[in-house]
């Protein structure tokens, strides 16, 4: 019989996997509902927290649901049931299910998705985007999301586009810049790199591998004469979900706690191409 755990056990074994104070200030990754000294034995991890994530989590008999997305990104006045928001906090409550998010903190992690990701995508002599870009040295080990690395063998921006499709393993994908372009440094931020377009632009890579990018933006990264590869929010995040799933069951092993884990397998990206 391993350790019985709580929320709060499980907040303590994130924090090391992905330390909350990394997490950016606009963010709200830790505790969403719940409470930290309710018992758990069985996890559900999701990328987002939805109605369909609690019911399968109800069916399952989860205790927890870690999501990567948070349940809540801004400050709320009151709780009303008849919301998305208000009916999953309500399903919480009454099915003691706590939920817990890890975001950007897991985003900017050592190992954490960014990372991962970059690996994912070919990428080799992976550091810290912002490392690129700035002389202070004071800014901690992972002050920013973004990460930057080298391909191996050199390709251009069409065959860089088709590898990542590949290894992805998603359909479609968005690029902008001459499909000739010789590609060797490599920019990522998963979920949504806008606000890294300063950054990348500054940083030497040739590429710059994220989702949601606005056509300003987009136009910008092509007057620049450098590459854009659009993979979509969905496709750069929802690998999170077997990331957090692996490295929360090591370190559940390690610390000897009994839990189990589940991951929701369901999560479609919501856009169709047709």
């Amino acid at each position: 019989m391993g350790i019985k755990a709580t929320a709060g056990t499980l907040m303590d074994l994130i924090n090391k996997i992905a330390p909350f104070y990394l997490a950016e200030d606009w963010d709200n990754s830790g505790l969403q509902a719940g409470d930290l000294s309710w018992p758990v034995k069985k996890v559900m991890i999701a990328l987002d927290v939805s109605e369909d994530v609690m019911e399968s989590a109800e069916k399952w008999g989860a205790d927890l649901v870690l999501s990567h997305h948070p349940l809540m990104f801004r400050s709320v006045k009151c709780v009303d049931f008849g919301t998305i928001q208000g009916k999953i906090i309500l399903r919480a409550a009454l099915g003691k299910i706590s939920i817990i998010s890890a975001h950007t903190n897991f985003d900017k992690a050592d190992k954490g998705l960014n990372d991962f990701f970059a690996d994912l995508i070919g990428l080799s002599d992976i550091v810290n985007l912002y490392e690129e870009v700035s002389d202070r040295k004071d800014q901690g080990i992972y002050p920013g999301i973004g990460r930057k690395g080298k391909l191996v063998s050199p390709m251009n921006l069409t065959s860089f586009a088709v590898q990542i499709k590949e290894r992805l393993g998603i359909k479609n994908l968005r690029v902008t810049g001459n499909g000739k372009l010789p590609i060797k440094n490599v920019a990522v931020c998963t979920g949504s790199g806008g606000s890294l377009l300063d950054v990348f632009l500054k940083s030497g890579a040739d590429v710059f591998v994220t989702g949601d990018i606005k056509y300003h933006e987009a136009r910008d990264i092509e007057q620049a004469g450098l590459g854009l590869i659009d993979v979509g929010h969905f496709s750069s995040e929802h690998i999170g979900v077997d990331l957090l799933a692996k490295r929360l069951e090591s370190s559940a092993e390690d610390a000897g706690i009994d839990i189990e884990i589940r991951k929701f397998e369901s999560d479609r990206d919501p856009f169709r191409i047709i």
